[in-house]
């Protein structure tokens, strides 16, 4: 069995998961807090038919570099990349940008703690903040129903106004988390994350101090996916793709070639 069968088909089996990664970036390239996704790749195990270092004669002269044939590629990993998306404003006053390092903490209906980047908040019927899901965002900071602006500074503290009230009415904090490895948070849909033993256990903290960012109301973190450079990618991961099978049907004519030696 010639091997350039084999591992031309690991080629195309990577390339096309590294077409899905890119397609996916370029998706979301106007999800608000995405982080654009790498794919990334390892060797397959080696034969060795004559191993680097091997005795070549009885007067124990060794082999320099040996005979090793490869066997292909296979995915290594798919991660997520935390760099700064660009800032857009949009005026509204519950959407919030985090200029920095950090994440949003969200109470989840199962009771889990998810993360997100994603500012996009609102109140529900209660007054509380929430995302677009519905989902409390911690601490669950509640908005008087009769405040008539709502002020969040870049620490995170919530101030509104009341009526009949001069100064303005602290409701409450933002608290932001962050991770030692942030590439090992899992995504679960919704611009949401959950903690996992590889990203480390969340540390908590006040926007502005330590490693955390800070706060900017009336704006939001856009994708960090850049267009040309998917683009870029993309049209090498096709090229890649159509010289694996190239690989394949030389190998096929190889075989032919063979089969009708009488």
């Amino acid at each position: 069995m010639i091997r350039s069968l084999d591992i031309g088909s690991t080629g195309m089996l990577a390339q096309q998961l590294n077409v899905d990664t890119i397609s996916n970036n370029i998706a979301n390239m106007t999800t608000t807090g995405f982080k654009r996704q790498r794919a990334a790749f390892r060797d397959l195990l080696y034969q060795n038919i004559d191993r680097p270092g091997s005795t070549s004669s009885d007067s124990g002269t060794t082999l320099p570099t040996g005979l090793q044939v490869g066997l292909g590629v296979q995915a290594g990993s798919v991660y997520r990349i935390h760099s700064q998306g660009t800032l857009q404003t949009t005026e509204n006053t519950l959407d919030l940008a985090i200029r920095g390092e950090g994440f949003f903490q969200v109470s989840m209906p199962n009771g889990d703690t998810a993360y997100t980047r994603d500012g996009t908040f609102q109140l529900n019927e209660n007054g509380e903040i929430v995302t677009l899901q519905g989902y409390v965002v911690d601490p669950g900071i509640t908005v008087p129903a009769d405040a008539t602006s709502i002020d969040i500074n870049a620490e995170g503290e919530v101030l509104v106004s009341l009526p009949n009230q001069t100064a303005t009415s602290n409701v409450g904090q933002l608290q932001l988390a962050n991770f030692i490895n942030p590439a090992g948070l899992n995504g679960i849909g919704d611009n949401l994350y959950l903690e996992t033993d590889a990203s480390g256990s969340a540390t908590t903290g006040t926007a502005g101090t330590d490693e955390f960012g800070t706060l900017l109301q009336g704006a939001l973190e856009q994708s960090n996916v850049n267009v040309v450079e998917e683009m870029t990618e993309l049209i090498a991961a096709q090229r890649a793709y159509e010289m694996n099978s190239n690989i394949i049907s030389t190998s096929d004519e190889l075989l032919q070639t063979v089969s009708q030696l009488r």
